[in-house]
């Protein structure tokens, strides 16, 4: 029951505070409060415009993006490796049962990068975790949809692991925890994206399962290289994505979910 409470809050707070969203809201308040010749309309106005400035005119969403993609590098070799969980949020169950055609959004490196994986360590077990994490779920989960996806490339069989009930991050790692019960002394690659791995990482150590951050899907590249070179919408997606992981991390922390406030190597 609090699990579903939580569960529920995240998403109706994020409805209404996503950064851009937000932003949008205060600019038309100020500039409707300034038709009606309310001088406090300008600080609104000011400050829902000046964050659509910021992200046009500056590198703010790669600044923000940087710690976290760089919070934990990828290793040069995977050496020997069990297994390998890969998390949801790379498919997109509800478009894919709308039309029938399994689809992936921005982060499709977490599946693509699976099969590789999977073709260069055949004796390591590859699990997918993900159900359905939106507020008006339908038929299918996310597990569906990377089962239909992997099945295509090649990537089927009793190595092939699907837990199909986690909503979040946290879910992730309790209940991938709990179905595939790791023993000591093994070795498992977590793939998610490169701004998502420190939450993820302090999820899974909260959960007893010491992981290796295997990060994919990388938005920035170090020294200022390339930073202007995406369009205006994406870089306001990027932004917003990274303001709500550190929002994620906080969140988490408050709650007891991960290890540290700002997870590290």
């Amino acid at each position: 029951m609090i699990e579903d409470t939580l569960f529920l809050v995240s998403k109706l707070f994020w409805l209404f505070a996503r950064p851009n969203t937000f932003a949008l809201f205060l600019a038309c308040l100020g500039a409707a409060a300034l038709i009606a010749r309310r001088r406090w309309g300008r600080w609104p106005l000011v400050l829902g415009l000046g964050w659509f400035v910021a992200v046009l005119l500056t590198p703010l969403p790669a600044w923000i993006t940087l710690p976290l993609e760089d919070r934990f590098p990828r290793p040069a070799e995977a050496g020997r490796v069990d297994g390998v969980i890969i998390l949801g949020g790379a498919v997109e169950q509800l478009l894919t049962e709308r039309r029938g055609i399994p689809a992936l959004n921005g982060a499709a490196e977490r599946m693509t990068e699976a099969v590789t994986l999977a073709r260069l360590h055949p004796e390591a077990r590859i699990v997918f975790t993900g159900g359905q994490g939106t507020l008006a779920p339908g038929q299918m989960t996310e597990a569906d949809v990377a089962r239909q996806i992997w099945a295509g490339m090649g990537l089927e069989g009793p190595r092939v692991i699907l837990e199909s009930a986690a909503r979040n991050t946290w879910e992730n790692a309790t209940l991938t925890h709990a179905l595939i019960q790791p023993k000591a002394g093994e070795r498992w690659l977590l793939v998610t994206s490169a701004s998502h791995m420190p939450r993820s990482v302090g999820c899974f150590r909260r959960a007893g399962w010491e992981v290796t951050p295997w990060p994919v899907n990388y938005s920035t590249s170090p020294g200022g290289q390339g930073w202007f070179d995406p369009p205006f919408s994406f870089r306001l997606g990027q932004a917003e994505w990274a303001i709500r992981e550190y929002i994620g991390l906080i969140a988490y922390r408050f709650l007891g979910r991960t290890s540290a406030l700002f997870p590290a190597p």
